[in-house]
């Protein structure tokens, strides 16, 4: 059973760079792909960015640019660094894993943390 716990949200300035952190525990972190998803207020779930196994990172088109995820498999844990805030930004955000290969779709994840509250003024 993988346990997810983010923290780093909060309120933000527009331009602001907050780092979002997920610490894993419960299975071979290296062996998942990481990701995080976003849901913003009336609006579905939707995967912003992904590592793999491998470590190559993917990013949806809104967030390309200004945010970049990473991962320490060591610590096991995965990083959100986000650059250039916008108001359209705030949102939940979520870590999630899976085995396998990566994906967009928030069904295919298996594990999820509680999420932490970003918000962006």
């Amino acid at each position: 059973q993988v346990q997810l716990v983010e923290s780093g949200g909060g309120s933000v300035q527009a331009g602001g760079s907050p780092r979002l952190s997920c610490a894993a525990s419960g299975y071979t972190y290296s062996r998942l792909c990481m990701g995080w998803f976003r849901q913003a207020p009336g609006k579905e779930r939707e995967g912003i960015a992904h590592i793999g196994r491998g470590g190559a990172p993917s990013y949806e088109e809104s967030v390309k640019g200004r945010f970049t995820i990473s991962k320490d498999n060591d610590k096991n844990t995965l990083f959100l660094q986000m650059n250039s805030l916008k108001p359209e930004d705030t949102a939940m955000y979520y870590c999630a894993a899976k085995r396998g290969w990566c994906s967009w779709s928030s069904g295919d994840f298996n594990y999820w943390g509680q999420g932490t509250q970003v918000t962006v003024s």
